[in-house]
């Protein structure tokens, strides 16, 4: 940290300084003599405004209360002096304590004031309800027709106007709900309803009881809103029974008997009415599409190594299962853990920043134009193998090109070879039946727990299998894009193979079941390069299997390579007599090989094929190519190789100086004299 950011005189060297400057004392001293104190400045501050934004909302939620009890108030006495209230409608109001009460009271008031000043007409009653939903009926006595004429136009006004409230003014309440859905969903987002985090390991149990919480804040808004609209429907049937009340009590005892089955219908309509109210709330509170899933949200701890993950393209879930007949599987808990003590050992470590941020680019350099390259060390096996497959697409299967142009692609035959060289390492590891492809859908697919580390990149994997290779193929090319500039490209390769193959079959292949794919410092293990090779996570590169006598009639089997391969093997490690390359690496069916060399894998390869269908001919002299995606190489490396000519003038040479990228082409070509035409030798 000092070397990077060295330290100035405005530099914060201690906590002391930085409370001084944050003006956090005070809060920190309370916050010291609390029975549980917070641990951390952060959580202190955050606690602070939580519990300043709390009590701004009950001053104001006070105050609202206030000015509707002062307005109820004065509702009661207009209401009292109003001529045309009637005794039930006030002693209703002085006894009901209920502030919501009160509002319609002021409502029907204000209304009433209205309807003097300005009689509405017959037509001019509009409503929601049907014209046999009215109240009025012709065949009643003068006075009782007026005054249910007057009492129908005061119930229906009241309830187009509250309609209004609804309907009418959309924009408003939304806006109001809408404001405090965000409001709570920023604070969830943020972390702030959860509380502070003391411990470190209480971080994943808090991210998990926010998200099983999100689906019930839902359900609490939606029971809100059910009750808000109950209650609107309970005043408008509340208010029609006093006002048909009023009406009985006039001498009109035809209009009485008239008026019971139109109450009956009233009533039905007011239902209908209180249930179209409801859905058109409960449609303005729901939130916008483009707002995220509150039950799919997740609070988790990101950190700085992730700004990698931004540049990874994210395939939309159902693109994928629209383009595919396959349905993909997502990712389980289950098989995240297996994957990780597979590749890495334990569930509980997690992919390298290496790992997590290396996928297929190809160089830009002209004559390096079919290179892979690597941006830091660690899963240069993967590379490597990935590497000379796609050198076979280009040398050997290539048919649009010759000679040097092969290795001078375009962007779309680069990209064609790497599609076809993936394809070729699935289906072998499948045993050419099937293929599993992992593909990253942008979206978590299980909740980490227990006794598992979340890396935030197995969560969001979903795997498709595929029975033939045009299928496996045509799935790639769909999803190229994540395996050529997705920063888990190689990441995605790996698991892709390992599932190809199962993981108990890949457990069976080692020597000790319980190795890794991936060894110390994310290095590849030779269980991983072979895998990749040949389709099976074997410990050895020797031919066929291998048995030792372990001494009192027991025996120890080890695993080699069962049949020549299509691309080879050179191992510095078989200069030190470490161990024994076998035919079928050191022969490939295609003169490319995986060089393994100071723990590090690069590909060697020849443009002849006749290098190895000619070679009992006696092939004196011929070029190899030599390519190393890490060395940040910018020129061409042609190494010019002798045999048969040469054995006096190696013995002579200072075997300090010998690059070691001779010793191995020497495991290969005994006594190799190895010109390298200019170019600097890599020792």
């Amino acid at each position: 940290m000092d070397e990077e950011h060295p330290r100035t005189e405005t530099s914060i060297n201690n906590r002391s300084l930085l409370r001084q400057v944050l003006n956090v004392e005070d809060l920190y001293r309370k916050n010291k003599v609390k029975n549980s104190p917070l641990k951390t400045l952060l959580e202190i501050i955050v606690k602070h405004h939580i519990e300043r934004t709390e009590l701004k909302n009950d001053k104001i939620t006070t105050t609202n209360h206030e000015s509707g009890a002062l307005q109820s108030v004065q509702t009661i006495s207009l209401t009292a002096k109003s001529p045309e209230a009637t005794p039930s409608m006030i002693n209703e109001t002085k006894t009901e304590d209920n502030i919501t009460t009160a509002f319609a009271v002021n409502k029907e008031s204000r209304l009433r004031s209205n309807t003097k000043k300005n009689p509405p007409s017959k037509g001019a009653c509009m409503s929601p309800c049907s014209e046999g939903d009215r109240l009025t009926t012709p065949n009643q006595p003068d006075m009782a027709h007026d005054l249910e004429d007057q009492k129908g136009q005061t119930a229906m006004a009241f309830l187009q106007e509250d309609d209004s409230f609804i309907q009418g003014e959309p924009e408003k309440n939304f806006s109001i709900n809408e404001t405090t859905l965000r409001s709570r969903r920023n604070r969830i987002k943020r972390g702030m309803m959860a509380g502070p985090i003391p411990q470190e390991s209480n971080r994943k149990k808090q991210s998990r009881r926010v998200d099983m919480s999100q689906p019930l804040l839902r359900k609490e808004e939606e029971n809100k809103l059910c009750q808000d609209a109950l209650l609107v429907t309970g005043l408008h049937k509340k208010h029609l029974e006093s006002s048909l009340t009023e009406i009985s009590s006039a001498d009109c005892v035809g209009g009485k008997q008239q008026l019971l089955p139109e109450r009956r219908q009233s009533e039905n309509s007011f239902k209908k009415v209180g249930q179209d109210k409801l859905k058109i709330r409960k449609v303005n509170v729901r939130p916008n599409v483009a707002d995220l899933d509150m039950s799919e949200m997740v609070l988790d701890d990101i950190d700085d190594d992730d700004d990698d993950l931004r540049e990874l393209p994210q395939v939309p879930l159902q693109r994928t299962l629209a383009e595919n007949n396959n349905a993909g599987r997502p990712m389980d808990q289950h098989t995240a853990m297996e994957l990780k003590a597979v590749l890495l050992g334990t569930s509980l470590n997690c992919f390298s920043v290496e790992w997590r941020n290396q996928p297929f680019t190809f160089s830009e350099i002209h004559d390096l134009r079919y290179g892979i390259v690597q941006r830091k060390g660690g899963p240069c096996g993967v590379l490597a193998t990935l590497q000379a497959f796609v050198l076979k697409k280009l040398l050997f299967e290539n048919t649009e090109s010759t000679g040097l142009q092969r290795l001078r692609p375009s962007n779309t035959a680069r990209r064609k070879c790497l599609v076809l060289a993936v394809a070729e390492i699935l289906w072998r590891a499948g045993r050419e039946k099937q293929a599993t492809v992992a593909i990253n859908s942008g979206a978590n697919h299980f909740t980490p727990a227990g006794h598992y580390r979340s890396d935030r990149m197995l969560e969001k994997i979903i795997c498709f299998t595929v029975d033939n290779m045009k299928d496996l193929q045509l799935l790639l090319e769909q999803h190229s894009e994540q395996f050529e500039t997705g920063a888990l490209g190689c990441i995605l390769l790996t698991i892709s193979a390992v599932l190809s193959r199962s993981i108990e079959n890949v457990r069976e292949d080692m020597d000790v079941p319980t190795n890794t794919l991936i060894g110390a410092h994310g290095y590849c293990t030779q269980e991983l390069v072979n895998l990749l090779l040949c389709g099976r996570a074997v410990s050895n590169v020797f031919d066929d299997d291998m048995e030792l006598d372990s001494g009192n009639g027991n025996t120890t089997l080890l695993k080699g390579i069962k049949g020549c391969c299509d691309i080879g093997l050179l191992s510095l490690f078989e200069h030190y007599n470490i161990v024994k390359v076998g035919v079928y690496l050191k022969t490939p069916q295609y003169p490319i090989w995986v060089v393994c060399s100071e723990s590090h894998f690069s590909v060697l390869f020849c443009l002849q094929r006749e290098l190895l269908t000619n070679e009992d001919k006696g092939l004196e002299v011929f070029d190899l190519y030599y390519y190393d995606g890490l060395a940040n190489q910018q020129e061409e490396i042609r190494l010019t190789v002798s045999v048969g000519t040469s054995t006096r003038s190696c013995q002579d040479d200072d075997t300090d100086l010998i690059p070691p990228l001779d010793l191995c082409i020497r495991t290969r070509w005994r006594d190799a004299v190895v010109n390298w035409n200019d170019t600097e030798p890599i020792l």
